[in-house]
């Protein structure tokens, strides 16, 4: 039996209920599939049950390989790579359906990395169906004024529409993590506030909520040197703290930001 490396955050997934509950969020038949870290390959059995029209899977650990090799022979395409160099639109010209009990150590770098690079004419998956620890799941969905609304929130519900499907008990994983975990459904947004550099997103939101607790005053006047026509055209209100400020106000600062620098 192949033990789960902790260095890759490996935790596999052996619950057939949560692996029959992941497959029916949406219709796969005739779809092409990306898994990512199918491990031993509990989920990727599940997902050929629902005839996928292709099916490839990202796994880092060569380990692994040969396994999946042998259990699926021609069944799946696997790449030994990882997910984080990998350019996902060579893949294929179908809209991709993605999968993914990610690691936990990578989780928030794979999703930003996915949203900073999508192409606002022509996304390269129809829909994200991805795991992740619940606290990391919660701030993803935040909403502003919540404790856990912040820069991860912010540009994930930038071009994504996001539902939580259930959260997952400890015990449906071998080995048990020591924390919960939580299904989250993505879906494209078929319109979103244009950027033209969505890495100014990053910038703003991480300078803004580098001090959460404090004023937006001193990360305002870092960015705009006290510009008061960028103040009152976005009627800001430089007592707020960072958490106070709706997803529109972000996005809007981002693209004064790109106007300034342009």
């Amino acid at each position: 039996m192949i033990k789960a490396k902790k260095s890759l955050g490996q935790n596999f997934l052996i619950d057939d209920k949560i692996l029959e509950k992941i497959v029916d969020v949406i219709d796969i038949k005739d779809k092409t599939i990306l898994e990512i870290g199918p491990g031993t390959g509990n989920l990727t059995s599940f997902i050929l049950k629902k005839k996928p029209k292709k099916f490839f899977v990202v796994e880092k650990d060569e380990r692994l390989i040969s396994s999946l090799k042998k259990k699926f022979l021609n069944q799946i395409e696997i790449i030994n790579d990882d997910i984080l160099k990998i350019n996902e639109k060579k893949f294929s010209k179908d809209k991709l359906i993605v999968y993914g009990n990610l690691p936990y150590n990578i989780s928030t770098q794979i999703l930003c990395k996915w949203i900073i690079n999508l192409d606002d004419n022509n996304f390269w998956f129809q829909n994200l169906i991805l795991m992740f620890q619940k606290e990391v799941a919660e701030r993803i969905i935040a909403n502003v004024n919540t404790s856990n609304y912040g820069r991860l929130s912010i540009l994930a519900k930038w071009k994504l529409d996001i539902k939580r499907i259930c959260d997952i008990n400890p015990s449906s994983f071998s080995p048990k993590p020591k924390i919960e975990s939580s299904l989250l459904f993505f879906t494209p947004k078929k319109k979103f506030f244009k950027i033209n550099k969505p890495k100014n997103i990053e910038l703003i939101t991480r300078l803004f909520f580098n001090h959460r607790r404090k004023m937006i005053k001193k990360p305002f006047n870092q960015l705009f040197k006290g510009n008061t026509e960028i103040q009152k055209k976005l009627m800001l209100n430089l007592n707020l703290r960072p958490q106070n400020l709706d997803f529109a106000t972000y996005y809007n600062l981002a693209k004064e930001y790109e106007n300034l620098r342009s």
